[in-house]
């Protein structure tokens, strides 16, 4: 019967686990069987570069762990040799890591993934490791917007060439059109009137 240091250790080791999986938005578990030593310490290095955790765990820890973190259906594939790759902000590095190495290691197999606290199918699994990384995505992304930004940013600078979006605006002009036709009659009036008003002073000094 185990020692209570051992349960206390075992109850650690899964709560520790379990916060790790829910604190994840995507993990990815495999059959680590078939991989030498030299690829496993390739392989750790590559996840751990892009932010990945990997941990071989026993699966009556896992099985707790992922139940505890409401993952209980991933429970039919722990059997065998199992490890763990959780990432707390890439969705698909730790899969398209994995099947990378799956492709050239014939023991070394997926068993079951979770996005976002839910199992999905391997089917699905797969698909997600063929996906292109992060930087790729972020880069295709990038290259799509730049014209209409540039675009943009060149009408901006010809608006602040023409002394702003109010030197440009034809409603302003109209509107100033407008005042002028409004009072053009009120002006000629007052031409006409201009002589009388100048006749006055001439009679004064001829007096």
């Amino acid at each position: 019967m185990p020692s209570t240091a051992v349960l206390e250790k075992k109850k650690q080791m899964v709560a520790e686990l379990s916060d790790r999986i829910k604190n994840s938005c995507a993990g990815v578990v495999v059959d680590y069987k078939g991989i030498n030593v030299e690829d496993d310490t390739k392989l750790r290095r590559e996840l751990r570069e892009t932010g990945v955790e990997y941990t071989v765990i026993k699966n009556t820890i896992l099985k707790r762990a992922a139940q505890d973190a409401g993952l209980g259906g991933i429970d039919s594939v722990l059997e065998g040799t199992t490890a763990i790759a959780t990432s707390a902000d890439d969705y698909v590095a730790s899969a398209r890591i994995l099947q990378k190495y799956a492709d050239t290691h014939d023991s070394f197999n997926l068993k079951s993934g979770y996005l976002d606290g839910e199992v999905i199918s391997l089917e699905k699994l797969i698909a997600l490791a063929k996906l292109p990384s992060r930087e790729v995505l972020l880069a295709t992304v990038c290259s799509v917007f730049n014209a209409p930004i540039a675009a943009f940013a060149r009408a901006v600078k010809a608006i602040e060439e023409k002394g702003g979006v109010e030197a440009c605006s034809p409603v302003e002009k109209e509107s100033n059109d407008s005042q002028e036709e409004q009072f053009a009659p009120e002006a000629e009036e007052a031409k006409e009137e201009a002589p009388a008003s100048n006749e006055a002073p001439a009679e004064e000094t001829a007096e």
